[in-house]
């Protein structure tokens, strides 16, 4: 909600506080006298244009600063981080205040103590900055954020509501069709991504062309070689013993007459073999019949001729296997093949294979071969088929909610002196032989206004003034209140009481109280029958310029009213006098002011 307001130098607003109450607040005064100007600043800090007119005479430049106190669930669900996606859509579900926190955070900004600080400067010269919790940003950021917390309802303002994105926004906050319209959307995202590849196929460029002919030719060659990983690697160690097939000959023939001449020619054995010497040395130490050390040291002598034996045996099995003349060729003939895949999309062959399977991917979105198209153009009528059923699932939940709106709200009509005006909200799918699917359904949703019997049916905005579209815009929100529960967002109604009076006056300031029970409310007003019901009354005085310093010019001051300055000032608005009998009507008006169950936390109206 708005803590607070603050004003410098703002058109006749020379400084200014104002701490509205958390339920209703009733700005009230003269006509002329400035009202609007809190209004001014609202839009300010909210991102809207600068006009340096708006400086203060004498000043040089005007500031505003709004301060937003935040509940603890949209705090909490920033640090969460459920409101990642929150600021991308207006239909996530969110809380207004959850997703100002997301959007506050994108922009490196996080609440403090609860609360978000929204400022502007405009200068003199036309210069403007917009400050978000103390850190200069665009104030494109400033209108994001203020969007979600406060919502305007006065007659520059209403033109918002007449787009048909904000009415079907609306329709679905009311409706409560969030996972109807996450389901819509998910299936709507995956078709769209169908449809962006298939027209990146269909509007391929020479360049694509041929990197798709280079890709397949280069899987081509890599499969025809077929190379295996460390295949390379095992064929230079081949070629190696080839290479050095007689030196390997020489020396294990070798080394198998030392230490087995049996596994060699005897007539080349040039004396014992260390096998047969060892044998020799068992066979005497066995002999000695003697126990103790000499059985030891035989067993060991074993031990040892054991080893020889696996040492002969793996050598012998070396002798004759060195390969050929021929092999060699072979060999490297393949060493050669593989080694021009590895120079090319190496360096190894495991690089190859990778490069060769991540290709194949690629091909895949390049290649735009009939058969291709023909595969995903029947993969796009199978995501598009769940998105029609998706889409008619949301369609049916808004149909049910857009009847019940309209009745309802018909129904508020006629307690805020607009007899026989009525509201349709109309929910038309748009026909399937068009292709009639868009991001949020294939809905087209129109709210038709009659302001009274009789009266041609026209869309809002352009069927009603300022003060019955404000009326209307409140019997939306009270709708959409009963219907959804408290809303974190503070609601400005102005020109809402325009062409109400009487009995029709307190319905109009009981139904804003009503509001205020699940939302802060602040409306601007020139009723006492309004402001009567408020929590909290500021009224703002035009003074006339000060005889010494006639500079300033006519300066407007804002001021809290309480107790009987707050009787007196309604007395005032409602006769203007403050007769007896004007006070003694507004103490009355003030304690019927009442609502049975009043705003938790909050201090009943005229106390």
């Amino acid at each position: 909600m708005l803590e607070e307001l603050d004003i410098r130098n703002l058109g006749p607003i020379r400084e200014a506080t104002i701490a509205p109450a958390a339920g209703m607040t009733a700005i009230t005064g003269e006509t002329g006298a400035g009202k609007s100007m809190l209004l001014s600043a609202i839009r300010l800090v909210s991102g809207g244009a600068a006009e340096s007119s708006r400086v203060s005479a004498g000043a040089d430049e005007a500031w505003a600063q709004a301060i937003f106190a935040l509940s603890d669930d949209a705090v909490a669900s920033e640090h969460s981080g459920d409101t990642n996606d929150a600021g991308d859509d207006a239909d996530s579900g969110f809380t207004g205040a959850a997703v100002a926190v997301a959007k506050a955070h994108d922009a490196g900004v996080d609440p403090e103590d609860g609360e978000l600080f929204l400022s502007r400067t405009v200068r003199a010269s036309g210069r403007s900055r917009a400050v978000l919790g103390g850190k200069s940003v665009p104030r494109s950021v400033l209108g994001a954020i203020a969007g979600e917390l406060v919502i305007i309802h006065g007659q520059t303002d209403q033109l918002k509501i007449a787009a048909a994105a904000r009415q079907r926004e609306f329709l679905d906050r009311v409706a409560g069709d969030e996972a109807e319209l996450a389901a819509y959307r998910k299936a709507w995202d995956a078709l769209a991504a169908m449809d962006e590849r298939l027209e990146r196929l269909r509007s391929q460029e020479s360049s694509a062309r041929q990197q798709a002919d280079y890709l397949r030719e280069s899987i081509d060659r890599i499969n025809r070689t077929d190379p295996q990983p460390g295949e390379d690697e095992e064929l230079k160690a081949c070629r190696e013993r080839i290479e050095n097939a007689a030196d390997i000959a020489q020396g294990v023939g070798s080394a198998l007459g030392a230490l087995d001449a049996s596994q060699v020619d005897v007539d080349a054995a040039d004396g014992a073999s260390a096998v047969e010497l060892i044998n020799h040395a068992v066979t005497s130490l066995r002999a000695i019949r003697v126990g103790g050390t000499f059985s030891e040291q035989a067993d060991r002598l074993e031990s040892i001729n054991a080893d020889l034996g696996d040492v002969v045996f793996a050598l012998s099995q070396e002798l004759g296997d060195e390969g050929s003349v021929e092999d060699l060729d072979q060999i490297n003939g393949r060493i050669h093949e593989l080694g021009d895949l590895t120079r090319r999309w190496g360096p190894t062959l495991a690089d190859v294979l990778a490069w060769r399977d991540k290709a194949a991917f690629d091909l895949e979105d390049l290649d735009a071969s009939p058969e291709k198209v023909a595969e995903l153009e029947s993969e796009r009528q199978t995501l598009y088929d769940a998105a029609l059923a998706a889409a008619d699932v949301l369609s049916a939940a808004r149909v049910a909610a857009a009847a019940d709106l309209g009745a309802r709200v018909t129904e508020e009509l006629g307690s805020l002196a607009m007899l026989g005006a009525s509201l349709e909200v109309r929910v038309t799918p748009r026909d399937k032989a068009d292709d009639p699917l868009g991001p949020y359904g294939r809905d087209d949703i129109a709210f038709l206004f009659t302001p009274f019997e009789g009266s041609p049916q026209l869309p809002m905005g352009k069927s009603a003034s300022g003060g019955e579209l404000s009326r209307l815009m409140l019997a939306l929100e009270l709708v959409a209140a009963d219907t959804r529960g408290g809303a974190d967002q503070t609601f400005i109604f102005d020109e809402v009481d325009a062409g109400v009076g009487g009995k029709a006056a307190v319905e109009l300031g009981k139904r804003l109280a009503r509001l205020a029970r699940s939302a802060q409310v602040i409306v601007v007003t020139h009723l006492a029958q309004v402001a009567s019901w408020a929590d909290a009354q500021f009224v703002v005085t035009k003074e006339p310029p000060d005889a010494d310093d006639d500079d300033l010019g006519v300066v407007t001051t804002i001021a809290e009213v309480n107790g009987e300055t707050r009787v007196h000032e309604i007395a005032r608005t409602l006769s203007g006098s403050e007769s007896e009998a004007s006070l003694d009507h507004a103490r009355e008006l003030l304690s019927d002011s009442r609502l049975t169950l009043p705003l938790a936390g909050a201090g009943a109206a005229g106390d």
